[in-house]
């Protein structure tokens, strides 16, 4: 029965490109319409699968990939994530897996509840994996947020400099300012502020392995009196800043915390200051993240649209001098980072399975895609308490050519 109705689901769905897949029991079949796509073949080796796929496909196609009982010809795992992404995007989605969608967006609030304990564990679980592991293929200063492309020919490292030069350039510093980097990461942009600009920063981090690392690493470049780093929660944080930004954080706030997020940015925030927030948002309305990211990835993480974010901010009564909507950067840096991550396999292959190879390339090639077929964008929100603290034309931030 599950492989009739499996069958007849799939048929409606992919529309765009072509599927060959064969099923548990060994028969094949030809999914696709005559708009042109991706050409795919692939092999369901477990009998659950299609019953599994039908209740909860992403969550079953990401545990299928993972664990081998989802097979791709050449390991085309790009061509068949586009091939249904494409297909979804045209509307060719059934009634019942729309209704699944729904109900899990309806969730959403009650999956991201994300008090100091879970917030600590949630963040553990993706970014206390080695160092070393990451170091196989994020760029020089360990940037695991989107770079910034100038042109089509510029490398990772120059994408993640370009980065920070622009946040630096939109945080109008001057020497001696007191900075907050909330979500601090490895302490790359932190560094990168205090060395290039004589601020003094303030990282904060729930990453014991991040936070061992960047105090590490300032120490080595000479730099720890001007940045120091902290394991603690945002939330906790006491003092005010000059400065305050945070890249890459939003997205593990949790929607019911947003509005503490916001009005601790505002409490923080000295008059006078200005806050530059980097997030991976939606240029669609709210939705829910996949269920195999949230537990396989990044638990209680979601890309809000900005129809989430906003009213914080206006409740929190900060101006907001700017907003800058990045599109096409961060399907780029994606490619460098897989690129990377499959050049060093006998490295990776050194410290973990293969499953985790294979769950990690599923994460990376999902995420591209999120980005270029999707409707994932970057928002970098420029907040102040007074509206003309942030210089009123963007002139000041290409006065020096790159």
């Amino acid at each position: 029965m599950w492989n009739k109705l499996f069958v007849k689901v799939v048929a409606r769905t992919i529309r765009t490109g072509r599927l060959h897949l064969t099923l548990p029991d060994g028969s094949s079949h030809v999914f696709g319409g005559t708009l042109p796509g991706p050409q795919v073949a692939a092999h369901l080796h477990d009998p659950a699968l299609p019953r599994r796929i039908l209740t909860n496909p992403e969550m079953a196609l990401g545990e299928a990939y993972t664990a081998g009982t989802l097979t791709v010809t050449d390991d085309d795992l790009f061509g068949l994530i586009g091939l249904i992404v494409r297909s979804s995007a045209r509307g060719d989605v059934p009634t019942a897996l729309r209704l699944i969608t729904r109900a899990r967006k309806g969730l959403t609030a009650v999956a991201q509840r994300n008090p100091v304990r879970r917030a600590k564990q949630n963040v553990a679980h993706h970014y206390d994996l080695s160092q070393d592991f990451f170091a196989l293929f994020l760029d020089q200063n360990q940037q695991y947020s989107c770079g910034y492309f100038r042109d089509q020919v510029s490398t990772l490292d120059e994408a993640q400099l370009a980065k920070m030069d622009h946040i630096a350039a939109k945080l109008v510093l001057r020497p001696g300012l007191r900075v907050l980097d909330i979500g601090c990461g490895w302490g790359g942009l932190s560094l990168r502020l205090a060395q290039q600009h004589d601020v003094h920063v303030t990282g904060v981090t729930l990453s014991e392995v991040q936070a061992r690392a960047a105090t590490d690493h300032a120490k080595a470049l000479g730099l720890a009196d001007k940045a120091t780093f902290r394991l603690q929660d945002y939330r906790d944080v006491p003092d005010q800043f000059d400065r305050i930004v945070s890249v890459g954080m939003m997205e593990h706030v949790g929607t019911p915390h947003y509005h503490t997020y916001v009005q601790k940015i505002a409490q923080l925030l000295l008059p006078g200051g200005i806050a530059l927030i980097h997030f991976i948002g939606r240029s669609s309305p709210p939705t829910a993240l996949s269920p195999w990211f949230q537990k396989y990835i990044f638990p209680g993480g979601y890309a809000p649209a900005f129809s989430e974010v906003m009213p914080h901010v206006e409740r929190a009564g900060l101006v907001m001098a700017d907003l800058e909507v990045w599109r096409g950067h961060y399907d780029q840096t994606l490619q460098h980072w897989r690129a990377r991550f499959e050049a060093n396999l006998p490295a990776v292959r050194a410290m973990y399975d293969d499953r985790f190879i294979r769950m990690w390339r599923y994460y990376l090639i999902s995420s591209e895609l999120g980005f270029s077929l999707m409707h994932q964008v970057v928002f970098q929100m420029q907040l102040s308490h007074a509206p003309l603290t942030v210089p009123v034309t963007r002139d000041y931030l290409y006065a020096t050519p790159p």
